[in-house]
């Protein structure tokens, strides 16, 4: 959870700075919160083939009788089935049914129908999964093919070039960070200009260093061109293809592929938006992002209200300080409104194992006046009955203050950082 956790508030705080197109760039406090939309792999490969990415046939299955049928029309000679969960190590993981492994690859086709069966509709649990695995809705049945030599294609946002990047390497089918840490001479890497894009030429050069020759340099050339189109049209902030592989017969495919959105365009990409599958999420995530509010649940006792992942961060350190444990990440983020904050209290509030609630704001661009009265009506409106400290600190604080001394709401007031967090742990010892 801490590593989620540390992972969202790197990408809160990158989201501030982040810089867009100069035709498109918004003001840091308009910036909305940061989403993680996860898109299915057979999504994701939709998508690649829209834009002209090779990929390898596939098609999807709901039951076994579909797989069975689909693996015989797809006239290949071999296929691998793959159960479509958002989770990673499916190819390690265990069903329910007791088969061992969400990734089969099989020249026997008339084996799909009985393999699938204990595949959908049994839980599929994996490294990355919790409690006892995801239900598997649908398996995708597509070609399998071998791969002579693997690379590394990537195009990501970078602040440094202040624009796309696109980065390679010969050496694909392994983590990136490795090569870059053991031969760094095998990371080449090409900047963009958003507005000028990105010419064949210097796309040529890049597919000469992972070493495509012949047609497949052509086909390569081909790929990073669709995949830069993609980029550009999905307005990504990532996509990853590794690896980017060559076949015996010298075609250039996209085996896999991980691709991130910028949450701030979804006004125009609503259809992609529209794939989330929050089966396997948090329902108090995803109603949180339903209010733009930043939520991660965690296992501890005391519920958090805070703005900034900064802040966050730290009030679940010194809570841990102080002897107590929190049960969330909660960051309301800086253009909070009332109803965020009434929001707030009611995911904290329905919370079992919340028993104690701390507010810790610090009032930069949010005014704490707005938070005090939204505490106020929160409070009144859910009948908060756990012990409830707040701390204010920033813009508008002598008024936030007042709102709250007359509002009749029980709860304890705190100056410092400190105090509030010794206050609240104290609250339910």
């Amino acid at each position: 959870k801490y590593t989620e956790i540390i992972k969202m508030a790197a990408l809160i705080r990158g989201a501030v700075r982040q810089f867009l197109p100069r035709h498109e760039r918004v003001l840091i406090g308009s910036v909305n919160s940061v989403r993680h939309l996860n898109l299915h792999e057979h999504q994701s490969k939709e998508l690649m083939k829209n834009y002209g990415v090779t990929v390898q046939e596939f098609k999807m299955a709901t039951t076994p009788e579909e797989a069975g049928s689909i693996a015989k029309e797809l006239g290949v000679e071999e296929v691998v089935v793959k159960a479509q969960i958002l989770a990673g190590g499916r190819g390690k993981g265990t069903f329910s049914s007791g088969l061992q492994g969400g990734v089969k690859v099989t020249k026997d086709l008339d084996s799909i129908k009985g393999l699938t069966s204990q595949m959908i509709g049994y839980k599929l649990k994996t490294k990355q999964t919790t409690g006892d695995g995801v239900l598997v809705k649908s398996v995708m049945v597509a070609e399998a093919l071998d791969i002579a030599r693997e690379t590394y294609f990537a195009i990501v946002m970078d602040r440094a070039h202040q624009g796309p990047v696109m980065v390679a390497s010969p050496e694909g089918g392994v983590d990136i960070e490795e090569v870059a840490a053991k031969s760094p001479e095998k990371i080449f890497k090409l900047p963009i200009d958003f507005e000028k894009g990105v010419d064949d030429a210097s796309i040529r050069k890049l597919a000469e260093n992972l070493d495509f020759k012949g047609s497949a340099l052509d086909q390569a050339v081909t790929q990073m061109r669709s995949l830069y189109n993609l980029f550009v049209g999905v307005d990504a902030t990532q996509v990853e293809i590794n690896p980017l592989g060559e076949t015996p017969g010298g075609r250039v495919v996209c085996f896999d592929a991980k691709i991130n959105f910028d949450d701030n365009a979804k006004f125009r990409q609503r259809d992609i938006f529209l794939l989330e599958d929050h089966a396997e999420s948090d329902p108090r995530e995803v109603e949180a992002t339903q209010h733009n509010l930043n939520y991660i649940g965690m296992d501890g006792s005391i519920g958090c209200l805070v703005n900034g992942a900064g802040l966050a961060m730290a009030t679940m350190d010194i809570i841990k300080h102080y002897g107590g444990s929190p049960a969330n990440f909660l960051d309301v983020g800086g253009g909070v409104n009332e109803t965020q904050v009434l929001e707030a209290f009611k995911l904290l509030s329905r919370d079992q194992q919340v028993k104690a609630i701390l507010v810790n704001i610090f009032g930069g661009i949010v005014d704490c006046a707005t938070i005090a009265t939204g505490v106020m009506k929160a409070c009144r409106e859910v009948g908060l009955k756990v012990p409830l400290v707040v701390r204010l600190e920033g813009t508008n604080v002598v008024e936030a203050r007042r709102i709250l001394e007359t509002s009749g709401v029980p709860m304890s007031a705190a100056l410092s950082f400190g105090e509030a967090a010794k206050k609240v742990v104290e609250s339910i010892q």
